[in-house]
């Protein structure tokens, strides 16, 4: 045999274990994150329907609150980083602590039942991430493969809890580092969490049904309007997350002690609840992301959920911003858009991806949310809206170790940023 064709089957040999390794581990890590995953939204749900059903637990939420900060004091984490922890975790190998798993769990749960205006995915991606890094530890892998366990953790979870395998893999690939994708994650990351999606959803998950929505004709006024309106959101998206980070300066400037910050932010969140004379803004509001692709939102709603969430998330409460974004978005959309000539169901769900593109600056993952989501009809447009609120929403994040590589605005002609 030359040697010509011993490299070859050499090569063969690296591609094929390649293969069996990064098939069989996403596979085995998306089976137990989607079981994780069918728990936790079923936990989730609970909550929610308990609230629903005992209208007075909106008035424990403060003490609630301080049974979050109590649990994360008692089991040694004093400050929780949260999702950027898990972006550490993906640039610089910082491992995820296993206990982090049932402490988000439990704090989302009693954020939820206390009728907190929160998500429910930066808890999913904490704990994808603190399971891989359990399945790490125990295989003993290091370096970049550690990395990728972590990344098809974080896109098991995501999928189990949303149903959306192609968003879930673009989203762990996209959201440390912006602008640098690891293409050789893509497989593994897809594996995990279409492994995670039947599992949960054998568990009786189901994805949210959204209302079929009526494109408009492709001609220059329409994609006029959509260029308007993804502006429009690029502006919210950056409203919200000023809103946000100026909370939380804020809380702990007033209440530099949590667990008072989380008292005040529940007594807060409590009578804004009262003062709006609705439950509409509680809990994580995907029902009022599809009312709004059907064509229904008050004027005011997407104001009210960015303070509601605000108010929330930064007093110390658990849970996340992602579905609240969904909801800010496509009530935003559905109210501007028809002052733009778009259907208001349309618009909407251009709003929910192009606001949600914005808060995260994940294009792809937008744009892939957008196809699972709606379908494939109006791909143009929703590429259209992803890019330019990714382009225009700047530099504001949701996450503060997010790192985004290359300008937004320019790059040499080396390809460096600049």
């Amino acid at each position: 045999m030359s040697e010509h064709s011993k490299a070859t089957l050499a090569r063969m040999a690296i591609y094929l274990k390649t293969f069996v390794k990064w098939t069989v581990l996403p596979i085995v890590l998306g089976m137990v994150c989607g079981a994780a995953g069918a728990v936790f939204h079923h936990g989730v749900d609970l909550a929610d329907e308990l609230f629903a059903e005992h209208g007075w637990l909106l008035f424990l939420l403060p003490v609630l609150g301080l049974g979050i900060v109590w649990l994360y004091n008692a089991a040694g984490v004093h400050k929780d980083r949260g999702t950027n922890l898990v972006l550490a975790d993906l640039k610089t190998g910082e491992h995820v602590p296993a206990r982090v798993v049932p402490l988000i769990f439990a704090g989302t749960f009693l954020t939820h039942l206390g009728g907190g205006s929160a998500g429910k995915e930066g808890a999913a991606l904490q704990i994808g991430a603190g399971i891989a890094d359990c399945g790490t530890m125990l295989l003993r892998l290091e370096g970049r493969e550690a990395r990728l366990m972590t990344m098809c953790g974080m896109a098991g979870l995501f999928s189990a809890v949303f149903g959306t395998p192609v968003t879930a893999a673009l989203f762990s690939l996209e959201v440390s580092t912006v602008g640098v994708i690891r293409y050789s994650a893509l497989y593994p990351c897809m594996v995990s969490g279409l492994s995670a999606w039947t599992v949960s959803s054998l568990m009786g998950t189901a994805e949210t049904a959204m209302p079929t929505i009526a494109l408009p004709e492709m001609d220059t006024a329409a994609l006029l309007s959509v260029t308007a309106l993804a502006l429009a959101c690029a502006v919210c998206s950056i409203l919200f997350l000023e809103v946000m980070h100026g909370t939380v300066k804020i809380y702990q400037k007033l209440f530099a002690n949590p667990y008072l910050r989380v008292a005040v932010g529940g007594v807060v969140v409590a009578a804004a609840t009262l003062l709006t004379g609705t439950r509409l803004y509680n809990g994580a509001g995907m029902g009022a992301a599809v009312a709004a692709v059907g064509g229904e939102a008050l004027p005011w709603a997407f104001a009210l959920k960015i303070l509601l969430t605000a108010l929330t998330i930064e007093a110390g409460f658990k849970g996340g911003e992602i579905v609240p974004s969904f909801f800010i978005g496509a009530t935003f959309g559905c109210v501007a858009g028809p002052l733009l000539g778009l259907d208001a169901g349309f618009s909407a769900a251009i709003g929910l991806v192009a606001f949600f593109c914005g808060v995260v600056n994940c294009p792809m993952a937008s744009f892939a949310l957008a196809v699972e989501m709606f379908g494939g009809g109006g791909a143009a447009y929703f590429a259209l809206a992803c890019g330019l609120s990714y382009i225009m929403s700047g530099y504001f994040s949701l996450y503060s170790e997010q790192k985004i590589v290359y300008s937004k605005l320019e790059q040499r002609d080396d390809g460096a940023p600049t």
